[in-house]
């Protein structure tokens, strides 16, 4: 053998595992050389599994946990024959990309969405910021939005006598990793439950598992038929933003105490801090002049009985109108509704809680759906009031959209 055979030799078997070498669901797609230019220039690894093809995860060089919570986008309204090679440039430029997994159809075309998670939450959000209506081709505009791995289930039909304790422990004897269970007092009796309850659980993998045991049909408790869904995913506010909250939320009120009691507890520590309260049944929000007075009074307050009824006491939580804007947007893929006069004198954050005081505030909350919706609609009698009236009018044109997928559950 020659020196030339041989060297021919060593650069066939180079090149033949070189081609075993790439990953299933790379090797023979349409764009394989551009996925393999892509995996050459970052160093990050690719491949398909479970209808879905995962670009890093970790990305090189990466030591310890992956990134927490709030670091991931949902991507929708991706052109079917766009992929990694064009997608992964786009979100490069909001931060370094931990993971992305794009959405396959067995046809080898993509199924329209994906996630991006990143190594920080910033990078997260200016993801959000900037990316989203990203025109990807030509007319084609990309819709990415914060994604949430849900840990919460909501439980209906249990029975009203039932304290967080029992609850507690019966939901533990039939399903696996459960943290904790809130459970909201009558407003007419408390002493009773509402007859539903939100369950924590350890992970999403955990609150899935038990989603699946408790549906309908499958299992009672206590005898009982009950309903089960996701809980609507907890508002993730800025931590900037959040210190410069002055509202206080006051939660298990009894229903006969009076905004003007509540106004004058509040503002006991220091007469006058108490700008204006709004109560709604047994909820209310407690506006201050100061943080400083608002903090004050919740860590004093909290925990505390105020006309036979143990309050809770929160900081509000404030959220950016003018997002639920842009995700309409997305959604619709308009331009976003000019704002009117009204609305150009009113804050920019509208404060969030339970979604069952949302619905007594006639907050757009038509992502309720299933057994959510058929116990939280009883709350929209209240809406004739005159302020909620036109507390809902104003953020007519906002809206949320569940986006479920994979068992997750996304805010677009």
């Amino acid at each position: 053998m020659t020196a030339e055979d041989s060297t021919a030799m060593i650069s066939n078997e180079s090149s033949n595992m070189s081609t075993s070498n790439i990953p299933e669901g790379v090797a023979g797609a349409p764009n394989e050389a551009a996925l393999i230019n892509l995996m050459e220039r970052t160093g990050y690894t690719m491949v398909q599994e479970n209808g879905q093809r995962k670009y890093g995860g970790p990305p090189p060089g990466w030591e310890g946990s992956p990134p927490p919570r709030g670091c991931e986008v949902f991507v929708g309204k991706i052109p079917r024959d766009v992929y990694e090679d064009e997608l992964v440039p786009v979100f490069e430029s909001a931060g370094r990309i931990f993971e992305m997994r794009l959405m396959m159809d067995f046809d080898g075309k993509n199924r329209g969405y994906a996630f991006v998670m990143f190594t920080k939450k910033h990078e997260a959000k200016q993801a959000v910021r900037e990316l989203n209506n990203y025109e990807i081709r030509p007319g084609r505009l990309l819709g990415v939005c914060c994604s949430v791995d849900n840990c919460r289930l909501f439980i209906g039909g249990i029975p009203k006598m039932k304290k967080r304790e029992e609850i507690l422990e019966e939901i533990s004897k039939v399903t696996e990793g459960v943290l904790d269970v809130i459970v909201y007092a009558s407003a007419a009796d408390k002493m009773k439950n509402r007859g539903f309850a939100f369950v924590e659980y350890e992970s999403h993998r955990a609150a899935a598992m038990a989603r699946r045991k408790l549906m309908p049909g499958r299992i009672q408790l206590w005898g009982h038929q009950i309903a089960v869904d996701w809980a609507e995913p907890e508002i993730d506010v800025d931590e900037d933003v959040m210190e410069t909250v002055k509202i206080l939320y006051v939660r298990n009120l009894m229903i006969e105490t009076s905004e003007d009691t509540i106004k004058k507890i509040f503002g006991q520590f220091n007469p006058g801090c108490v700008e204006r309260v709004k109560k709604i049944r047994d909820y209310a929000f407690v506006h201050f002049s100061s943080r400083e007075d608002a903090v004050q009074s919740m860590r004093k307050l909290n925990g505390t009985e105020l006309e036979g009824s143990c309050i809770e006491v929160t900081l509000a939580k404030p959220v950016d109108k003018e997002q639920y804007t842009r995700y309409q947007k997305a959604a619709k893929g308009g331009a976003p509704a000019t704002a009117t006069a009204t609305e150009v004198t009113q804050p920019n954050y509208i404060y969030s809680c339970d979604p069952y005081t949302l619905a007594y505030y006639g907050y757009p909350y038509n992502a309720l759906i299933g057994p959510n919706r058929d116990y939280f609609v009883k709350g929209w009698y209240i809406l004739q009031f005159s302020y909620i009236y036109a507390f809902t009018k104003l953020y007519e044109n906002i809206f949320i959209h569940r986006h479920l997928c994979n068992d997750k559950v996304r805010i677009f």
